[in-house]
């Protein structure tokens, strides 16, 4: 039997990176999925290959998040799980942070989150679950993240929010922190057809071997793993909590 073995789960950005990661697990795991993104055909051959359903989600659409939910439960006739996985980095100090720019971040990684929270807090079944993916500098600073760094600190927020007011419910809401993970986020050599990304990934891992205790990046298997573990029951005395899966980067800095 699997850990999510009659669960129905949407995961948001689902089409690579963590949030394909995700959907893997879980379908393995017994969960019909939800495969929503904005990257229709790699969204769709994913959905295909697991044996889930894809829906077309721009996580800053009310619209879209209703008709993502509406989806789900007319294919599977119930809704038991949320993971809000989708997100955008933009890179830039805050004096040099264009408003368009900052309010891009916040439309995907924070409005994104709430509207995600807000669509399926009264379709979930008692006992459901929301996962939020949070960051490491959700946590800490980060220069030349400011932007990105001010949503995460949102989603720790909403997480908690959230966690309070559908507790009476047993519906739990958790928030994941990851650190640097080898997605195309972390390294664009993904995207590039042309590029070696094995390559990249060993060079990012000399990277931050300098920079984390375990001493390399981290994968997006791993965090899929926490995602499975904060949807299951598992963790079932557990709701309101940020989980941190950085490697030991935000214990501190080592001198020696």
């Amino acid at each position: 039997m699997g850990k999510l073995d009659g669960r129905v789960v949407i995961i948001t950005g689902a089409a690579r990176g963590q949030g394909e990661q995700e959907a893997r697990l879980f379908r393995a795991e017994g969960a019909a999925v939800v495969v929503a993104d904005v990257l229709d055909d790699q969204g769709e051959s994913l959905a295909k290959e697991i044996g889930a359903t894809y829906v077309h989600l721009d996580v800053g659409e009310e619209a879209d998040w209703q008709a993502a939910v509406a989806a789900a439960k007319e294919t599977y006739g119930r809704l038991d799980g949320l993971v809000n996985n989708a997100g955008i980095l933009r890179f830039n100090t805050l004096a040099d942070t264009p408003l368009d720019e900052f309010m891009q971040v916040v439309r995907v990684n924070q409005v994104g989150c709430f509207l995600g929270i807000k669509s399926v807090a009264t379709e979930l079944a008692d006992g459901g679950t929301i996962v939020n993916t949070a960051s490491y500098t959700g946590l800490t600073g980060m220069a030349a993240v400011g932007a990105y760094a001010a949503t995460k600190h949102a989603v720790l927020g909403l997480t908690r929010v959230a966690a309070l007011e559908l507790a009476d419910r047993g519906i739990r809401v958790n928030a994941m922190c990851p650190g640097a993970i080898d997605t195309a986020m972390s390294n664009p050599a993904q995207l590039d057809p042309n590029a070696d990304a094995a390559e990249m990934t060993e060079a990012l891992d000399g990277l931050y071997r300098k920079l984390v205790p375990l001493g390399r990046i981290g994968r997006p298997e791993e965090v899929a793993r926490l995602a499975l573990f904060l949807t299951c029951a598992d963790s079932s005395y557990i709701t309101g909590q940020p989980f941190v899966i950085d490697g030991g980067w935000l214990a501190g800095v080592s001198v020696v």
